[in-house]
């Protein structure tokens, strides 16, 4: 699969599962659900002892809300980064989510994810 030929439509079709992942495992701290999808450069900084720490000195990464609006796609060199409109169930305002993603072999990963 060529992931940089595919149309915006056809990239969020892949990337909001991935998205609505992030969220559900992250809400619930569970590492390993959260880390399902990423590829070996994003494992390799994403231990589970600075994600523990991220997740208990930061309310938003626990309480973010399940619906999400697609701002759009950025295709640059080799990934397509998808954003996101994203909301919190206890902080007020609008955040903006920012998945990474490319391939690595034959699989769709990812290649970064942060939420401002």
């Amino acid at each position: 699969m060529n992931l940089l030929e595919k149309s915006d439509e056809e990239v969020i079709k892949i990337a909001s599962p991935i998205w609505s992942n992030l969220i559900k495992s992250s809400n619930i701290q569970d590492y390993g659900g959260f880390t399902k999808d990423f590829s070996s450069q994003m494992l390799y900084g994403a231990n589970e002892v600075e994600l523990g720490k991220q997740w208990a000195n930061n309310k938003l990464l626990t309480s973010l809300s399940e619906k999400q609006e697609v701002l759009g796609c950025i295709r640059r060199d080799k990934f397509i980064t998808i954003l996101y409109k994203q909301t919190s169930n206890v902080l007020p305002g609008e955040f903006l989510g920012r998945l990474v993603l490319g391939m690595e072999g034959e699989m769709v990963k990812v290649f970064g994810a942060t939420i401002y």
